[in-house]
């Protein structure tokens, strides 16, 4: 289909367009996330049968997305921002935590988030990945913004003088890819530990990149 139809105007039910058109969204990635997150999975979901199972009908999906391809970008942002919005109380409530104590609440408001609901796991490191250039784009932006929130915190630990002074950008690229290869891991049954042990051990990494081997606090 060459592009989206257009949407009713008006009140209808008590609510108004932009409030019936904002609940079909809603609905269309609930029920999304049920089935690209679950069975049978993006690549064989329908049109069809993510409109049934949203229980609207194919004409108000052209509503509100063209392709099944920008369901699946808006699930995969939505997810994301859920465990950002996680990540982001934590660290706002941890701030006059020690530096292992914060970052122990950081990734714990993180890893419990995203492992909540498989579902999100499957979205964020499954059915995200190799579906288009412009989804690897946005996959590859949304972990830019894990590794600038990262070095942002590396930096302000260092402005306290409790961790290292220097660039962390490459070191926190690495250390997302090791957070998201884990959690993976880990929700598939692959690694034989609590999420309690998992955090933990994401945590380890961390602090042995933020106080290397040698380094004094307070040394500069």
């Amino acid at each position: 289909m060459a592009g989206r139809l257009r949407a009713p105007s008006g009140r209808y039910g008590g609510k108004s367009a932009e409030e019936r058109q904002a609940e079909r969204r809603r609905r269309f990635l609930d029920a999304a996330l049920q089935l690209f997150g679950d069975a049978p999975g993006y690549r064989a979901t329908t049109v069809a049968a993510l409109s049934e199972a949203a229980g609207l009908s194919t004409r108000q999906f052209y509503e509100e997305f063209r392709t099944l391809e920008d369901v699946l970008a808006a699930l995969h942002l939505q997810v994301n921002d859920w465990a950002e919005g996680a990540v982001v109380a934590a660290v706002a409530d941890a701030q006059h935590l020690p530096i292992a104590e914060r970052a122990a609440a950081l990734f714990r408001a993180y890893a419990a988030n995203v492992t909540a609901d498989p579902r999100r796991v499957r979205i964020t490191f499954v059915e995200i990945i190799g579906v288009s250039a412009r989804l690897e784009e946005q996959r590859l932006a949304r972990r830019a913004r894990w590794v600038d929130l990262v070095c942002a915190e590396a930096e302000a630990f260092a402005a306290r003088g409790e961790a290292a002074p220097r660039d962390y950008r490459l070191a926190a690229t690495a250390f997302i890819g090791s957070v998201n290869g884990l959690l993976h891991d880990w929700s598939a049954g692959w690694v034989e530990a609590t999420l309690d042990e998992v955090v933990d051990e994401l945590v380890r990494q961390l602090l042995g990149i933020l106080r290397p081997p040698g380094w004094v606090p307070g040394a500069g």
